[in-house]
């Protein structure tokens, strides 16, 4: 059986300003993730959510599917990211009349993720029975080797133990690229349970683009590396 996926993309972004309609490589950011999602074979729909009519517009032009808008109280700086992950899909099943008991998130900001790491992902959901697949990337530096600062900016010991950097322990981190959720498990509000599944991804497919630098960096790696 095929898997929805939902693309939430809002028209509002404080660290870059409508950077998912920005050109990367001449192309409007979100277009490079409906593309990808499109030639994903294990792929049913692809559904973007989105208060921002342009952002439909250009959605559509590249292919995606915007039944309907996100409402504005779902678009703003405090709004959580599972909220509009809930609200879409019991839209969709309301709506609709559609039986949703998993789907795929995919945010805009991750565009050099391809078709195969989608379905890699969706292939370990299935195999592991899983509750919900989160895609990672492996950290560059130790977990020991971080530091908080007190207000006069005096480095603050942690409690963890000081290793020789061959001995360290490696550490993942979500590169929100891809998410996989059970329905109920979303709407328990989680993201985790003890059948969360990683799909590791390299680096150099994992930026994730929230700044001028994130962009420049992703565009030159597109250019650079394929």
């Amino acid at each position: 059986r095929k898997m929805l996926a939902i693309i939430p993309a809002r028209g509002g972004s404080k660290g870059l300003p409508g950077k998912n309609l920005k050109l990367l490589a001449g192309k409007p950011l979100i277009g490079h993730t409906i593309e990808t999602a499109l030639i994903t074979p294990e792929l049913s729909r692809i559904i973007v959510s989105t208060e921002d009519e342009e952002i439909a517009r250009v959605a559509q032009q590249f292919g995606a599917e915007v039944p309907f808008m996100r409402p504005t109280n779902l678009a703003s700086d405090n709004s959580l990211a599972i909220d509009t992950y809930k609200y879409t899909v019991d839209k969709l099943i309301n709506y609709e009349g559609v039986d949703i008991v998993n789907y795929m998130v995919l945010l805009p900001t991750s565009p050099l993720r391809d078709a195969s790491d989608i379905s890699n992902s969706i292939k370990i959901f299935r195999n592991k029975n899983a509750h919900s697949v989160i895609s990672v990337t492996k950290g560059d530096k130790p977990v020991s080797w971080f530091k908080s600062l007190d207000s006069e900016s005096r480095l603050l010991e942690n409690d963890i133990t000081l290793k020789n950097r061959q001995d360290e322990d490696d550490y993942y981190c979500p590169n929100g690229s891809i998410y996989i959720f059970r329905k109920e498990l979303i709407d328990e509000g989680k993201y985790y349970s003890e059948k969360t599944y990683a799909y590791v991804m390299p680096k150099y497919r994992s930026v994730d683009i929230d700044t001028q630098f994130d962009f420049d960096y992703a565009e030159f790696l597109l250019k650079n590396i394929s």
